[in-house]
Parts: structure tokens; C-alpha cells; sequence
């Protein structure tokens, strides 16, 4: 009986569904997705890979323009993620200065930041997944820095952090290694023809399929063969 558990664990483990998520902290639709894929990790029968990758590269190499420098997409944008937050349950609220957010400050050393987390932590992406929840938070909720080292700092510790870990991690940050990982994780979703984020690939079969956006859950779980319960699958009145 115990082998047969065993047998069955493992058989399990190796048809799971490989997920990648791309994305970076300054893109308020990839906290969507990020929360969403968090809360069907042990519902759907998949691996989820956390990918943090720089947005502003992926921009730049694919030739797109952000939404917010046409006006009309900026001003549906607004509303958009209001309706999204409420509806799938995610604390999301507008800084007060967007385009100094997104655009004059970036997300370049906070990306660098969870890039040396994920270096660190190797087995596993429970760190990267609180560290990048807790930037979210402080640029999406909160309408606080993510830049500076003592914002970087704030946000390691809340996330679980030691003092002595987040200080290595943001000497790791800057390190010519990490600005390499980053920039190669950036170039592999370009390789998917990346052109903004989240970007999620489903790799089913051998073959990768390539979602954008955090409103295809639906037809992702139609093409990995799960069910969509709706943003939150582990409450009652979930849509169906």
C-alpha cells in the first residue's frame, strides 16, 4: 500500500504541468495574475515557476508602447484594474503619481533585488513570492518607494527576511552576476515573444503555450485540461 502512495505521488509529480510567470513589480496586471496563479498552485496540477524579468526591457526590444502614453488606454486602464482588483480580491490602489512610478523611477533595482532572491533561495519560490508580494504592496497599495535600499530593505524584512540576509542580498543585487541573470530571464520571454506582462507559458505536451495578460485564466485552464473556479477557487461562491 505504501509503495502504491509512493507510486502514485510520483506518477502525479511527473505529469504536472509546467507554468512560467514573467513578470515585474511595476506592472500592476502582473500582481493579478501573480495572486491569482498563487491561489491555484495546489488546485490546478502544475509547477508554478516564478520569472522575474525587467518590463521596461521587454518594451523597448518588442517596439510597445505602455498604456498610459496613449491617453485613452490610460484613462480605461484606470478603471480596468479597479474592476479587477475588487473582483479578484487583490488590495490594489493607484499611487499618486503613475508616471513617476512606472516610468521616471522603474522597477530596475527592484527586479534586480528579487532576481538575487530567487539566486539565493534555489530550492523553491517561497521567499521570491513574498518578497515580490511585498513590493507589489508598496508601489500598488501603499504608494510607497521601491527603489532606494531602505525601501528594498523594508520590504525583505516584512517578507520574512533576516537584517544579515537582506544586507547580503542587496550587495548580491548589485553584483554583475545578478544584472546577467536578469537579463537573460528578460531575453527568455522575449524568446516568447514577450511584449509587455504578465506573460504565462504553459508548457503542455513538450510544447510551450504563451498567455498575456491576467484575464485568460479561463482559456488557459481549458488548455492545460483544468477547471477555472473563478479568481478565488477555494471559496464557496467562486464563479464558475
Amino acid at each position: 500500500m505504501h509503495f502504491l502512495v509512493l507510486r502514485s505521488h510520483a506518477l502525479n509529480k511527473m505529469s504536472r504541468k509546467v507554468v512560467e510567470l514573467f513578470y515585474d513589480v511595476v506592472s500592476p496586471y502582473s500582481w493579478l495574475g501573480f495572486e491569482v496563479l498563487c491561489r491555484y498552485r495546489n488546485v490546478w496540477n502544475m509547477e508554478l515557476k516564478l520569472r522575474p524579468a525587467f518590463l521596461g526591457g521587454v518594451m523597448h526590444e518588442s517596439g510597445n508602447r505602455p498604456p498610459g502614453m496613449v491617453p485613452n488606454k490610460g484613462l480605461y486602464m484606470v478603471k480596468d484594474l479597479n474592476r479587477l482588483a475588487s473582483f479578484m480580491n487583490v488590495p490594489l490602489r493607484h499611487p499618486s503619481d503613475p508616471f513617476e512610478v512606472m516610468f521616471n523611477k522603474g522597477s530596475l533595482a527592484a527586479m534586480r533585488f528579487i532576481t538575487a532572491v530567487a539566486e539565493k533561495e534555489k530550492d523553491g519560490y517561497h521567499l521570491v513570492e513574498n518578497v515580490s508580494r511585498e513590493l507589489w504592496k508598496r508601489i500598488w497599495s501603499t504608494d510607497q518607494d521601491i527603489c532606494e535600499p531602505a525601501s528594498l530593505s523594508e520590504a525583505g524584512l516584512k517578507a520574512g527576511l533576516s537584517s544579515s540576509e537582506v544586507e547580503e542580498l542587496l550587495r548580491l543585487a548589485k553584483s554583475q552576476p545578478i544584472k546577467d541573470k536578469l537579463k537573460q530571464t528578460t531575453h527568455e520571454a522575449l524568446e516568447y515573444k514577450a511584449f509587455g506582462f504578465p506573460l504565462i507559458v504553459c508548457h503542455v505536451g513538450g510544447k510551450p503555450q504563451v498567455f498575456f495578460g491576467s484575464d485568460r485564466f479561463e482559456l488557459m485552464a481549458h488548455s492545460i485540461g483544468e477547471k477555472w473556479l473563478g479568481p478565488e477557487p477555494n471559496k464557496p461562491t467562486s464563479h464558475l
